[in-house]
């Protein structure tokens, strides 16, 4: 259910990011789409539909189309069946934002999003899940259901965060020489604002846009809440309170442990010079392998 959520909102972050980097691209912005559907991982889906790679097909795409099991309105109605099927493990708060979350944004994408619209509905479909999440937090038992809502978000998020990274190093920006270029620093802005991280960066690092800087942000700051660094801390948190309830130690916790191994005390340095495309890829990876002994451990199976 909540990783669902979460997905309907790293969809918008990655929709506002491809929307604001080929703003800043001359040339014809098809390949810029072509990467946000690559990092979406529906690119395949994508073009049994459409023959041609563009904004208008894309964003819908990623929104509405039921033919995309990712689409933000797939994955709302997911998150609102799932919600349903567990009724009494949730509070009522819970699931009254759920269903309403549901309620609203199928009112919402009815239609194909006008481009005049498009900032206007990306900006509730993030508000809708925030206020679900909020309502776990202020209503929910500290107990394993909420821990496993909790493992959901942050695999989920770390899964969003090193993808969105590797659209703009690996895929979206044009070639090496615009590394460190006016060019290349307004793409890393853009990737901040598309997390929410850009005021909390401005803290950290005032004065210009540093690529490596907001790499090591992105990745590295364990304060930063969409970074992998807190993700990864957050995931082996939450299976380590499902490890003391059911008194049992699990393969998914020490694979979390080395999930959070691959960026605590390690410098920024080494992962540029591992290559942050590889790096990124690994991350995925392994979030993935986790996601899936997860589901082995505690026998998540549909």
């Amino acid at each position: 259910m909540f990783r669902y959520l979460e997905r309907s909102e790293n969809t918008a972050r990655l929709l506002e990011a491809g929307l604001r980097i080929a703003l800043t691209r001359s040339a014809d912005a098809g390949e810029e789409w072509a990467s946000v559907l690559t990092t979406a991982g529906v690119r395949d889906q994508y073009r049994e539909v459409h023959n041609t790679f563009n904004g208008a097909a894309t964003i819908d795409f990623l929104l509405r189309d039921p033919r995309n099991d990712s689409s933000v309105l797939s994955v709302v109605t997911k998150a609102r069946s799932s919600a349903r099927s567990v009724r009494t493990a949730l509070t009522r708060e819970v699931w009254e934002a759920t269903n309403e979350a549901w309620l609203a944004l199928c009112e919402l994408l009815e239609q194909p999003v006008p481009d005049r619209e498009l900032p206007r509905v990306l900006g509730q479909v993030r508000q809708e899940s925030a206020i679900v999440r909020g309502a776990l937090h202020g209503t929910m038992m500290r107990n394993d259901s909420y821990d496993f809502a909790r493992l959901g978000t942050f695999i989920e998020r770390a899964d969003n965060t090193a993808r969105i990274l590797d659209v703009k190093y690996y895929v979206l920006l044009p070639s090496a020489k615009h590394v460190g270029s006016r060019l290349d620093n307004a793409q890393w802005e853009t990737i901040l604002r598309s997390v929410s991280a850009q005021r909390a960066y401005r803290w950290q690092n005032p004065g210009e846009i540093n690529p490596t800087d907001i790499a090591d942000f992105l990745i590295m700051d364990p304060r930063m809440p969409r970074s992998l660094a807190f993700c990864f801390m957050k995931i082996r948190d939450n299976l380590g309170y499902l490890a003391q309830d059911y008194q049992s130690h699990l393969p998914s916790y020490d694979l979390a442990e080395s999930l959070r191994a691959k960026v605590f005390g390690r410098d920024i340095g080494d992962v540029f010079e591992q290559g942050l495309h590889e790096f990124l890829v690994d991350c995925i990876a392994s979030t993935n392998q986790l996601a899936h002994q997860i589901e082995v451990d505690y026998r998540f199976y549909e």
